[in-house]
């Protein structure tokens, strides 16, 4: 059932890839590998085609919700998997895992389509 709008999930967004680029510090894992730049740069991702998504919260309108919400499934799972995928599970796993799992069941229980009066940023 999707009972996420799409104004929420947009906040949602930015909230989370703001902790994702801050995670490193913040729950003290970084070591400058891949521990630390993965949550980084999907962080920096999500903000990318967020602004770039047609969703209220979005600038430029150019990624349907769909495809947004396919990126946000496909990061979720390279996240939650990176700590293996990249062999750093040794020294911290937990964060990747919880936010990838938290990013998939998001995408999954948000509504595909933007409320019809979705305004950008730049119209706020």
């Amino acid at each position: 059932m999707r009972f996420i709008g799409t104004k929420l999930h947009g906040y949602l967004d930015y909230i989370v890839a703001v902790l994702l680029i801050a995670a490193p510090w913040i729950f003290g894992f970084y070591q400058g590998g891949a521990e630390s730049w993965v949550p980084v740069g999907m962080g920096l991702f999500t903000i990318v085609y967020s602004l770039l998504t047609d969703y209220e919260l979005g600038i430029s309108h150019r990624l349907n919700m769909s495809t947004h919400l396919t990126l946000d499934v496909i990061s979720g799972i390279l996240l939650a998997l990176s700590p293996w995928l990249l062999n750093f599970a040794a020294d911290v796993w937990l964060p990747h895992l919880a936010v990838g799992i938290l990013e998939m069941g998001v995408a999954s229980a948000t509504k595909i389509i933007a409320g019809t009066n979705a305004k950008s940023f730049a119209n706020i």
